[in-house]
C-alpha cells in the first residue's frame, strides 16, 4: 500500500466498511483484457475464512470467464464526499474501499446456496430466516480471500 496513514488493519473496522458498501465489483480475465461486473452481495467471516457469495443468472460471460479462470480481483467502497476547497488542486475525495484477491467458485449444493441466499437478504435488508422457492436458486457464486 502505497499511503500506509490510510492503512487499516483493525479487522472489526474492515468489516463494518466491508457491511456499509452496497455494491461490490469482481474483475476476471478476458484473455488479455480485465472484465469488471458490479455486483450484489453477502460477505461472512467464518474465523480465518472470508467468503463473498453474488448472486447471478448461470449463463452469460461472467460464468464462462469464472470457469475459465478461478482467480479474481474484487473492490468495493462507500462513504464517498467531495471535499471542496479554494484552489482546484487541493480538492479531495473522502471514501472508504476494500481491495482484493482470491478464488471464486459457483455454488453448486442446494443448502449452500440457500445460505448465500439469507446472507444476501440480511445484507440488505437486515432480516434473516426468509424462505426461497428451491426450484428459483439456479446460481450464487461465492468468492474467498485467502
Amino acid at each position: 500500500m502505497r499511503k500506509k496513514d490510510r492503512e487499516i488493519i483493525d479487522k472489526e473496522k474492515i468489516e463494518q466498511i466491508i457491511q456499509s458498501c452496497d455494491c461490490c465489483r469482481i474483475g476476471l480475465v478476458d484473455k488479455d483484457k480485465p472484465y469488471i461486473i458490479p455486483l450484489n452481495f453477502a460477505y461472512i467471516n467464518e474465523g480465518d475464512k472470508q467468503l463473498f457469495y453474488f448472486h447471478g443468472s448461470k449463463i452469460g460471460k461472467k460464468i464462462d470467464l469464472i470457469n475459465k479462470n478461478k482467480y479474481a480481483g474484487f473492490e468495493m467502497d462507500t462513504n464517498h464526499m467531495l471535499k471542496k476547497s479554494e484552489e482546484a488542486c487541493k480538492y479531495s475525495f473522502k471514501y472508504q474501499s476494500i481491495i482484493g484477491t482470491g478464488i471464486i467458485t459457483i455454488v453448486t449444493d442446494l443448502n449452500e446456496k440457500i445460505n448465500g441466499l439469507q446472507l444476501l437478504m440480511k445484507h440488505y435488508s437486515d432480516k434473516d430466516n426468509r424462505s426461497f422457492n428451491e426450484k428459483i436458486i439456479e446460481e450464487i457464486t461465492c468468492k474467498e480471500n485467502q
